[in-house]
């Protein structure tokens, strides 16, 4: 079914979270559950902070598992879920993908949204979560460079280690792995220091982002695209992009990874 439910957050000025991601999802032909972990006036960023309201786990198993539930409204045929704040709410996130799992084949979009540039953006108590109960239910995962170090415990600064910590996701149970944005060294630069050096003094022109698929034990792909690295700051683009992938993955197009990715990136790109 072209139904899905998104759990994300929202916010009164701004496009993030499920502001970022419902209209694309519409526009692909979507009909789309909505719940907003948080309602806030202004993503997190802004200098003077923000005001709103937080939901909370009991709150979320309220909404979709008794009142959708007892309507007979369950009938998804995907989740994507992003930035949730708490270990309750998560916990009951848990607790709505297992119930939908083993009703239906119900495909997962994981984007485990913890932090970017080294710095978190949610308690640190999620990241054992995420990766132990979370990530293991999860048909696809669209981490950063950031995230998905925090999920695997290992250091992303080469393509191979790209590669290699895709490859720890996919033993976890997700199939398909995106990380959204990543800034690479060299994988045959031997002297690592200097490089670092050079990259400190030199703003890079472009990022790398990575795709990965396990199509069987023994078989592993890979794909890395190069993209322009503007100046400035775009938040909701981590949203935009993981609720493309849920539409494009969806739509059969996970039959043709390269073709996904090419239309996930450009359509991004054309917004920014």
């Amino acid at each position: 079914t072209k139904r899905v439910l998104s759990i994300q957050s929202h916010v009164v000025s701004g496009y993030v979270g499920n502001k970022a991601a419902v209209f694309p999802l519409q526009l692909l032909g979507y009909d789309v559950d909505i719940v907003n972990s948080v309602q806030f006036s202004n993503h997190t960023g802004y200098a003077n902070g923000f005001k709103g309201d937080v939901l909370d786990g009991d709150q979320l198993r309220s909404l979709v598992l008794e009142g959708m539930t007892s309507n007979n409204l369950l009938k998804i045929g995907g989740i994507l879920t992003g930035y949730i704040g708490s270990k309750s709410f998560l916990l009951a996130v848990l607790d709505i993908i297992q119930s939908l799992s083993s009703k239906s084949k119900t495909i997962y979009i994981c984007d485990p949204v913890l932090g970017d540039n080294n710095k978190f953006y949610v308690p640190m108590e999620l990241v054992p979560i995420y990766r132990n109960q979370i990530v293991p239910l999860a048909d696809v995962v669209t981490p950063n460079q950031f995230e998905i170090e925090q999920l695997t415990q290992t250091k992303v600064k080469t393509v191979q280690d790209a590669k290699n910590a895709c490859r720890i996701l996919f033993d976890m149970g997700p199939k398909f792995v995106l990380i959204t944005s990543a800034i690479l060294m060299d994988d045959n630069n031997e002297n690592e220091d200097e490089q670092q050096d050079n990259n400190k003094n030199k703003q890079p022109k472009t990022i790398a982002v990575i795709a990965g698929q396990r199509t069987s034990k023994d078989d592993d792909e890979f794909w890395k695209i190069d993209v322009p690295l503007y100046s400035g700051t775009f938040t909701g683009t981590g949203d935009l992009t993981s609720a493309l992938v849920l539409g494009y993955y969806s739509d059969g197009k996970k039959d043709n990874i390269k073709e996904m990715i090419e239309k996930v990136i450009n359509s991004v790109y054309a917004v920014i």
